[in-house]
Formats: structure tokens, C-alpha cells, sequence
């Protein structure tokens, strides 16, 4: 990975109100707004300032305040959604009405005519357009979210499309839907759960079937090659629900491994610099002047 300056921003610390009903059968609607609501501050200033912005998770719900954040400074953004669930239920279609399963619906300007006010978001502004989101990797979309992905005219790859065409393909046709009229800051919200659970169990909803590591590893490399990339999220990384101290560290490590791929890493290698090779009629140096040896 190329030597980047990192700024570490440090963890956030959210506040869970006391008094905090459900609405209708949403679980704590004003304390996940709120914290929402410090997230999108914090990754408006991270953006603003210059930064490409990581922000780590934490259960899918953060990407309304990162996406809404990014968005004050990069308004024709565009989303890219890696995950085995499309996360876009209303709180009128959710099975559960966990929140974490209807992130994009609060941010999808079409959609806006079907959320009802939900309690500590009406500070959300919702500017995406459906032409501007792309997903990758479902293969668990509840009825309501299929309504809404066939309707909307939103561009998705089930992991079915994946095998048929090749996530190869499916990268190109992502780019060509999102960037083909114009070049748009790209937001990447990666899901740890769009890998297969053989890959990364250590999260809360893992679904069969999912990506392979070169798969995920791809799909991480293309967005990085488009130049475009101005925040990510990663998220859905749980120590708490890994079988065992390998199940968590195989899966941490693979979320290190797709963030450091999105910022560069190449799978050719990270080789030392230099001019030219050497030959063996060269004056034998020290190792810290000479890093190679025929």
C-alpha cells in the first residue's frame, strides 16, 4: 500500500436517550437518528477537508449520516452498496424494523412520498437518485425491497448475476450505469456480509452463497482503479459473534483487506523502488542501500 497520510479521526461516542419509544415497531428511532446526526458531521469534515473518508462500523445504519455527510460536500456523489441485503425497506414494508435494514430508503428521493416521519431524522435530506445507486452481492431482499428495486429502476446484481456473468462484467456495467454521463465521486458502503460466511462469520446476518475473497478482493480493486473513490464505509464486523478468536480474526482481517485494496494495495505486490536492477559486477553494498539482490 502507498505510503498514505492517515488521519485518525477516533471513535465517535453516541449518546442512547433515555426516552426513546418505538415507532410503530421501529426500535430506538432518536438515538440511532442522533448518532447518525454526530456521523454526518464528522464525515462532512473529514470530506471537506480533504480527506478520503473510511468510516468503520457498527450495524448498516451508520451509512444514512455517512452518506448524508459526504453529500454536503459532494453532491452528484454515487453509491455503490456490496451487501447481501439491499437495506431498503420502509418502516411500513420492514419485516423487523431494525433500522439497519432501511438505510438507503431514507436517503432515495423517489421513495420519499412512502416514509412516514420517523422520530430524530428529520434532519436527513433525501437527494439520492435511483439512476445513482448500484448493488452488489444480494441474495436476501425482502418482498417490500423487491417492490421497491424493480419499480425504482435501481440497477442490482444478485449473486445469480454474479455467476452468470462474472463479477468482471458486473463491474463494467456498474461504472457504465453510474459514471458513463459523467465522472461522480464514488461512495463504496461495503457490508462485510456480501462475502460468504465461510469467509466472514463473524457478523449478524450471514447469508450462504456469498462472494468469494477474489470476488470482494475485484470488485475493491476496479473502484480503487477508477480514481474516483471519496468514502467508504465498512461495516458489520462483529468480535462479539465470531465462534471463536479465528472466526473474528479471519473476519477483521478481510475487512483490513478490502479497505487497504479500495486505497491501492495491489495483489501484484508492493515492491521497493528502484532505478535499475543490479548486476553482479556491482560493489557489494549494505543492506539499507541496497535492497536487492541477482
Amino acid at each position: 500500500l502507498p505510503d498514505y497520510p492517515i488521519h485518525d479521526f477516533g471513535d465517535l461516542s453516541f449518546t442512547h436517550l433515555a426516552k426513546d419509544e418505538p415507532f410503530m415497531h421501529v426500535p430506538f428511532p432518536r438515538t440511532v437518528g442522533l448518532a447518525n446526526k454526530v456521523l454526518a458531521g464528522a464525515v462532512s469534515s473529514a470530506v471537506g477537508a480533504g480527506h478520503t473518508c473510511i468510516t468503520l462500523g457498527g450495524d448498516h445504519s451508520l451509512a444514512i449520516g455517512s452518506v448524508q455527510g459526504h453529500y454536503q460536500h459532494c453532491p452528484d456523489l454515487c453509491l455503490i452498496w456490496v451487501d447481501a441485503h439491499a437495506d431498503i425497506n420502509t418502516p411500513l414494508t420492514s419485516p423487523s424494523g431494525n433500522l439497519h435494514g432501511q438505510s438507503v430508503s431514507f436517503l432515495l428521493k423517489q421513495l420519499q412520498d412512502k416514509m412516514p416521519a420517523v422520530p430524530g431524522f428529520s434532519w436527513v435530506k433525501p437527494f439520492l437518485s435511483s439512476s445513482d445507486l448500484v448493488y452488489i452481492g444480494l441474495r436476501d431482499v425482502d418482498p417490500g425491497e423487491h417492490y421497491i428495486l424493480k419499480n425504482c429502476g435501481i440497477q442490482y446484481f444478485t449473486m445469480r448475476d454474479i455467476d452468470k456473468m462474472g463479477i468482471q462484467r458486473v463491474m463494467e456495467v456498474t461504472f457504465d450505469h453510474l459514471l458513463s454521463r459523467k465522472q461522480k465521486p464514488i461512495h463504496l458502503s461495503f457490508d462485510i456480509d456480501a462475502f460468504d460466511p465461510a469467509l466472514a462469520p463473524a457478523t449478524g446476518t450471514p447469508v450462504n452463497g456469498g462472494l468469494t475473497y477474489r470476488e470482494g478482493i475485484y470488485i475493491a480493486e476496479e473502484i480503487h482503479n477508477t480514481g474516483l473513490l471519496s468514502a467508504m464505509d465498512l461495516v458489520e464486523v462483529n468480535p462479539t459473534l465470531g465462534a471463536s478468536r479465528e472466526a473474528v480474526e479471519a473476519t477483521a482481517s478481510l475487512a483490513v483487506d478490502v479497505i487497504a485494496t479500495s486505497l491501492g494495495q495491489s495483489r501484484e505486490g508492493a515492491h521497493i523502488s528502484f532505478d535499475k536492477l543490479p548486476s553482479p559486477n556491482m560493489a557489494y553494498k549494505s543492506e539499507n542501500e541496497q535492497k536487492v539482490y541477482l
